[in-house]
């Protein structure tokens, strides 16, 4: 029995869509709760890919997807690789030449601090206000989830499914799925597919269930700047010898100009424009500067000048600083010259960009404005390519519907900021279209505390899913 405090109330399900086929939508709604149960064990495991000492919940996160696929019929292996290992399910029951779906998901989460800034525990979930609260809930555990329980209706009330399918849980996404690209490389021929599905993104809006059309790559960077051998008396020493972290903030202020544009030379001489019709289209989704300041918590916005906000945010590449560290932080004073500062740095690309030639031009960018007296080194921690979708063909009709069904209203096209690194390799390797279509919605605090997925948005697309397959093979 679950917790008191994350149990979903039967009597806050969704009413039956009669679009929505009525032995999906019965099983679904009868069992709802068992389904969250399940969702909320899951939650609770702190499959944190980024720290050694986690790596047991890791592989503990594994064998538990392992033994739910297993349960519901899949033919289910857990892989190893020289990371986190990959959950392989595969159902390959199907009438003859019936298509394959290859579902994408991940079970490792990011770290949860700060501590202190979450309402209830990280691994904890807790539902409030219809939305429930936990590292991971939609990022991507939540969301993966939806797929399981897709698959497990078909198969409960209809005891087959229409297509093959086969999933792909891996364990690294959040430190940037290095092993995987080899994977897909070495299984290629057991993971050929007709189309991949991938829910790891947000819906535009509550209520507007949404295709995504393009993804940002991700260069990532660590930017170290070396000065005297330890750090000294600032009092002493103070104005003769330079301070690395006034070194590494001249660095970074020469990253953008006035009008918010990247100053690295050649930084934008690969990018592709969106098209036209493209553009037009994102200026027509309701979206209010005012409604994402306040959702920020911010009083102005920022960015490259003469871009709307989803502009920039879809279709520009940035380059931001995530984290600095140099010096004396704790409590109270204490006067030193630091020797050494540090920024973790992450470039979010657009079509045509690469991460490796991003890296070239950062390196001979530093390498120019690097003050005399220090030590300034660049090292590439992880990136992927930047991915934009030809929404025409089979996989994105059938999705069409089947959103327009669960929730009752045509889906929008819209873009994404984010990066998921596998998509690229899915469509190199494998030449098939890529659907990303997903279930969280602005706000959700991805990636920081008191993360949520909306409990509406789950139900709904373990009934969107369920009939993915059917539409697909209609």
């Amino acid at each position: 029995m679950a917790d008191a405090r994350t149990t979903i109330s039967l009597d806050a399900m969704i009413m039956a869509d009669p679009k929505v086929p009525a032995d999906l939508d019965a099983w679904l709604s009868k069992n709802d709760q068992r389904i969250f149960e399940e969702l909320n064990e899951f939650l609770r495991i702190p499959s944190v890919s980024a720290r050694s000492d986690h790596d047991g919940e890791t592989r503990r996160a594994a064998a538990w997807l392992h033994a739910k696929f297993a349960g519901i019929g899949f033919a289910t292996e857990t892989i190893p690789t020289a990371g986190h290992p990959v959950v392989l399910a595969e159902w390959r029951k199907a009438p003859a030449g019936a298509p394959t779906i290859l579902v994408y998901g991940h079970y490792d989460v990011q770290p949860p601090e700060p501590l202190e800034l979450w309402t209830s525990p990280a691994f904890g979930p807790q539902v409030r206000d219809g939305k429930l609260f936990a590292r991971g809930s939609v990022d991507d555990k939540g969301q993966l989830w939806i797929h399981v329980k897709a698959l497990e209706a078909q198969l409960a009330v209809r005891g087959t499914l229409p297509v093959n399918v086969v999933v792909i849980a891996e364990g690294e996404e959040e430190v940037g799925s290095e092993h995987l690209g080899a994977f897909v490389e070495q299984y290629a021929a057991r993971l050929a597919c007709d189309a991949v599905v991938i829910s790891d993104s947000s819906m535009f809006a509550p209520g507007i269930p949404s295709i995504l059309s393009s993804l940002r790559g991700l260069a990532y960077f660590e930017i170290s700047v070396q000065g005297p051998s330890s750090d000294l008396h600032s009092g002493m020493y103070g104005g003769a010898v330079v301070n690395p972290a006034m070194a590494l903030a001249r660095i970074l202020s020469t990253f953008h100009d006035r009008r918010g544009r990247i100053a690295i030379k050649g930084f934008y001489d690969k990018v592709t424009p969106f098209p036209a019709a493209v553009l037009r289209g994102m200026r027509r989704l309701p979206f209010s500067d005012a409604r994402f300041r306040r959702e920020v918590g911010v009083k102005a916005l920022g960015g490259e000048a003469g871009k709307t906000t989803l502009e920039k945010l879809w279709t520009r590449p940035t380059l931001e600083v995530n984290g600095m560290l140099s010096g004396y932080t704790g409590e109270g004073a204490k006067t030193v010259l630091p020797a050494t500062a540090m920024a973790k740095v992450s470039c979010r690309l657009v079509p045509d960009q690469r991460p490796e030639a991003i890296e070239r031009l950062l390196k001979a960018h530093v390498r120019k404005v690097a003050p005399p007296g220090v030590r300034v080194t660049v090292q590439h921690l992880h990136g992927g390519r930047p991915w934009r979708a030809d929404l025409s063909g089979r996989v994105f009709d059938a999705a069409r519907r089947a959103l327009s069904a669960a929730f009752g209203r045509e889906p929008v096209v819209v873009g994404e900021g984010g990066s998921i690194p596998v998509v690229g390799d899915f469509e190199r390797v494998l030449k098939a279209p890529v659907l990303l279509v997903g279930f969280g919605l602005p706000g959700e605090n991805a990636h920081a505390p008191d993360e949520w997925i909306s409990v509406d948005n789950v139900r709904r697309g373990m009934r969107a899913m369920a009939m993915l397959l059917d539409e697909y093979v209609a």
